[in-house]
């Protein structure tokens, strides 16, 4: 099989030629169609994370293995299937579930494969990934039907859609009339926006410091929009609480660096959430007592269960979830997307083409 591959962090990918991987036991191989390109692939690319005071989180303290075939939005086509594989068959197209975990653990057991505390099994993070002609998928559970949906923006729902959906659900329940601020108008922005509108809420408040990418959300549904400076501060706050009719009582964070979660958690009012979903970096200082005072709840979020992207594929199919913008590009020019995406050139998604596509 032929691989786009991170073999040294910062450096342009490279095509390298693999064997094709032969299922095993319950195991089913995919021939790769469509593969999302996604904020998470730059911080591996990059080769870690920053953790402000606390330093920087590199891939070899998360276990990354170069070389590696990134990718985690990954739809495909079935091409053989293990003796004890069950409930496909050859040929069926399908969005992979990555966001795989140990098997083994009761995380596992209870369909919570993202939040396994042991070795996770990810694809494109910890296995060879999406930007491959074929990956390996330990088990068919993890495969949803695409029938129904554009698979470029199936393979999408993967990890922005499922990852939305569940901060969404995070927020508890909500008049459908309650302000839902979101803080970053990029893909995962665009995407939560659609996701608010099929799960029928009605007023959204997007936050960035691109026009452009305001705009988008505009014409995406976003009733209001906030343009941020890019260190935000006491401006951004003020400009949110406006926008909201008063304080926010409900933010998700996709973003989530120093500056956003600082002007976010300002902006909250007594009993309000911030859900986390980003992982630009940094740190905040939070005012302990304003905590208890205002009974206010941060909280992280990481991606979504194998229910959640049968859940989203479900809305999809059933005609309430909007698309969000998809561009294409070949397969071979990866790298290429993924230099557009870190230098902000990028509104909407964009999925690499394979040639089985």
């Amino acid at each position: 099989m032929r691989a786009w591959a991170v073999v040294e962090t910062g450096q342009p990918l490279q095509a390298m030629d693999w064997p094709t991987p032969e299922p095993q036991g319950g195991e089913v191989l995919i021939e790769v169609t469509h593969c999302g390109v996604c904020h998470s692939d730059l911080h591996i690319w990059e080769g870690g994370y920053d953790l402000g005071s606390r330093g920087r989180l590199s891939l070899q303290d998360r276990g990354v293995v170069l070389p590696l075939a990134m990718g985690h939005e990954i739809a495909g086509r079935v091409a053989a299937m293990g003796p004890e594989a069950k409930g496909v068959a050859v040929g069926e197209a399908k969005v992979v579930y990555p966001w795989i975990g140990c098997g083994r653990c009761e995380r596992c057991a209870a369909g919570e494969d993202n939040m396994c505390p042991n070795a996770a099994r990810t694809l494109g993070i910890y296995r060879q990934g999406g930007y491959a002609t074929h990956v390996l998928v330990p088990d068919a559970k993890y495969l949803v039907p695409v029938e129904g949906t554009d698979p470029a923006v199936a393979a999408t729902y993967a990890c922005s859609g499922i990852t939305v959906y569940s901060a969404i659900r995070k927020l508890g329940d909500m008049p459908p009339d309650r302000a839902v601020v979101l803080v970053g108008a990029g893909g995962l922005g665009l995407a939560a926006i659609h996701m608010l509108k099929a799960l029928g809420h009605h007023r959204i408040v997007s936050v960035d410091v691109s026009d452009e990418k305001l705009a988008a959300a505009r014409a995406a549904g976003a009733t209001e929009t906030v343009l941020a400076a890019p260190g935000g501060g006491a401006e951004a706050t003020a400009a949110i609480v406006a926008a909201c009719g008063g304080p926010a009582m409900a933010v998700i964070d996709l973003v989530n660096g120093s500056a956003t979660a600082r002007f976010a958690f300002d902006a909250l009012g007594k009993g309000g959430v911030l859900v986390q979903v980003g992982l630009f970096g940094g740190e905040i200082t939070v005012p302990l007592p304003i905590m208890a005072i205002r009974a206010l709840t941060l909280q992280g979020s990481y991606v979504g269960s194998p229910a959640d992207l049968r859940a989203v594929m479900a809305l999809a199919k059933a005609g309430k979830l909007t698309a969000l913008p998809v561009s294409t590009a070949p397969m071979a020019q990866a790298g290429t997307v993924l230099e557009r995406l870190r230098d902000g050139k990028v509104t909407g998604r964009v999925v690499l083409r394979a040639e089985a596509a």
